[in-house]
């Protein structure tokens, strides 16, 4: 698919519970296109970013009725089903998003996520790596050591967990990300509590909580956070 015939744009925002990464697609129409697909793949987004599960799937499954090769429908969909919990549902949308467009790293973060919380946590952790390991562009790296730090922050199984890579990872992450992403601070926050240094916990959960425009759902999970670390207690999911 060529740059002409599709561009889109990808903006960071959060990471839901059990390291959800979403993430909402602008498309703009181009040649070939079908601004139809289009106007109905960009209400759905609007729909997911308030809640309304049910209008954006419904709206999505209208959009690829009318173009079935708009592949980041696809991984709007995916988002859908993980909020659902349909997690095999969103592998397979993500599957088949990758087989449309290769590069797609979100699709494959978004995996991850789904096989992480369908417990297949080495196969989560293998698919973050290799993002990680093609070093994609600095936002979409971001997000993939993110999620590495808060799978091996807050993972239910202990073989999986490693606190000090965790720190790592989600620092850079707040590195690249400027310091102004609440849930990479929050991670961060999780991080240091899985090496038992509930005072640096505390003190980045606090800043999470301080980030200008945070959601009423990251405010009420960092304070959950926070709570945890005031007891000297790790986050697990789920």
């Amino acid at each position: 698919m060529s740059s002409r015939s599709l561009i889109f744009f990808i903006a960071v925002v959060t990471v839901v519970s059990a390291a959800r990464a979403e993430v909402p697609i602008h498309v703009q129409a181009g040649a070939g296109r079908n601004r139809a697909a289009i106007k109905l793949l960009k209400e759905a987004e609007d729909q997911l970013e308030t809640g309304n599960l049910e209008q954006a799937k419904s709206r999505i499954d209208a959009a690829l009725r009318s173009d079935p090769k708009l592949w980041p429908a696809l991984y709007t969909r995916a988002k859908v089903f993980l909020l659902q919990d349909k997690c095999e549902l969103a592998i397979r949308d993500c599957n088949e998003a990758l087989r449309q467009s290769r590069t797609f790293i979100e699709a494959a973060l978004l995996r991850a996520s789904a096989n992480a919380c369908l417990g297949r946590y080495s196969e989560a952790l293998k698919e973050i790596d290799h993002c990680i390991t093609i070093r994609p562009r600095s936002d979409a790296y971001a997000r993939a050591l993110k999620n590495r730090a808060w799978l091996q922050a807050t993972c239910p199984d202990p073989a999986f967990r490693n606190g000090e890579q965790a720190i790592k990872d989600a620092m850079n992450a707040c590195k690249l990300l400027h310091w102004q992403d609440e849930n990479t601070i929050d991670i961060l926050a999780a991080a240091y509590a899985e090496v038992g240094d509930f005072d640096s916990a505390v003190q980045y959960a606090q800043q999470a909580l301080a980030i200008s425009g945070i959601s009423p759902r990251d405010h009420k999970r960092t304070q959950r956070h926070l709570a945890l670390f005031k007891q000297h207690k790790p986050v697990r999911w789920p």
